[in-house]
């Protein structure tokens, strides 16, 4: 069995582990990434799936990962960017990927969100609604298939009329207090009195 639930801080490790598996290296260079870099994820809208109560002894195991980021969808428009959507090797094709972009898309409408974009194959993302057209006004800040680049109108029009380049909208996410990181190295670096 697999439960969707909102990711916490004990999750990064694994989870950066599964997208490593997924993606390798070469998803640091994808164009989406330029809209999350430094940016924190959409409040609410980071979750994993987690395997429990299974008899394969992998009770609790990280078995996909999908979130959500603020971005603009051209001038004053606010939308979501989804990915990246991970699930691991073994888990793929149970309906893992499609039970979280099912519980994402139903927490964004929740918290009033009212469109969401994404890179992806047309054949997997279309069944939940997503298409090129309502993205048609949009380019991504980097190279991308057009066919791949997607939209989904959470509230009818949202994206209507919707021109220009898309750019994070997002919370920064906080850079690290440099001078406690070396004065804790250096404090570790001591020899014990």
């Amino acid at each position: 069995m697999t439960i969707i639930r909102d990711e916490n801080l004990r999750d990064v490790e694994a989870r950066e582990a599964l997208l490593d598996e997924a993606f390798g290296d070469c998803r640091f260079a994808k164009t989406c990434e330029r809209l999350r870099d430094g940016r924190l994820a959409a409040a609410g809208l980071s979750l994993v799936a987690v395997t429990a109560g299974g008899a394969d002894g992998a009770a609790g195991r990280l078995a996909g990962t999908v979130r959500l980021w603020n971005v603009s969808a051209g001038p004053g428009r606010r939308a979501l960017l989804l990915g990246p959507l991970a699930v691991a090797e073994d888990r793929r094709g149970q309906g893992v990927g499609a039970a979280l972009v099912t519980a994402a898309l139903a927490r964004a409408r929740a918290l009033g969100h009212r469109a969401v974009l994404l890179v992806g194959d047309q054949p997997y993302y279309g069944r939940f609604g997503f298409s090129p057209g309502p993205a048609g006004g949009l380019w991504l800040p980097g190279p991308v298939e057009r066919a791949r680049f997607l939209a989904l109108e959470l509230a009818p029009g949202a994206l209507a009329g919707s021109r220009g380049l898309v750019s994070p909208a997002g919370d920064r996410e906080p850079l690290p207090d440099l001078a406690a990181l070396v004065a804790a190295v250096a404090h570790e670096a001591r020899p014990a009195a």
